[in-house]
């Protein structure tokens, strides 16, 4: 069994900075990519930005610049630091991992950690 848990949302003035945390325990032979999604309400799920195990790392534009993505593989931990935030980016945020328990990787998600921005 595979646990993604995240951490790190709550309530937040525009311009403001928050840092999100994801840890993923369990069997665990290895994990490939590791990212953040978003949904805002009355929205669809969005990728926000996701790294390798290599570090190489994606970013949508609407978070370039303002958001870094960060992983330690020792701790099966993927890092979300988050500044100059805004209204816009008020929404649950998830954790996704392609993790590799037997075989091929499979993707496993985090239950969400809601962001609110306050304009």
């Amino acid at each position: 069994q595979v646990q993604l848990v995240e951490s790190g949302g709550g309530l937040v003035q525009a311009g403001g900075s928050l840092r999100l945390s994801c840890v993923v325990s369990g069997s665990i032979l290895s994990i490939n990519a590791m990212g953040w999604y978003r949904q805002a309400p009355g929205k669809q799920r969005e990728l926000v930005t996701s790294i390798t195990s290599g570090g190489n790392t994606n970013y949508a534009d609407s978070v370039k610049g303002r958001f870094t993505i960060s992983r330690d593989n020792a701790k099966n931990t993927v890092y979300l630091q988050m500044n100059s935030l805004t209204a816009e980016d008020t929404a649950v945020y998830y954790c996704n991992a392609a993790v590799i328990r037997v075989g091929v990787p499979r993707a496993y998600w985090g239950q969400g950690t809601q962001v609110t921005v306050s304009s």
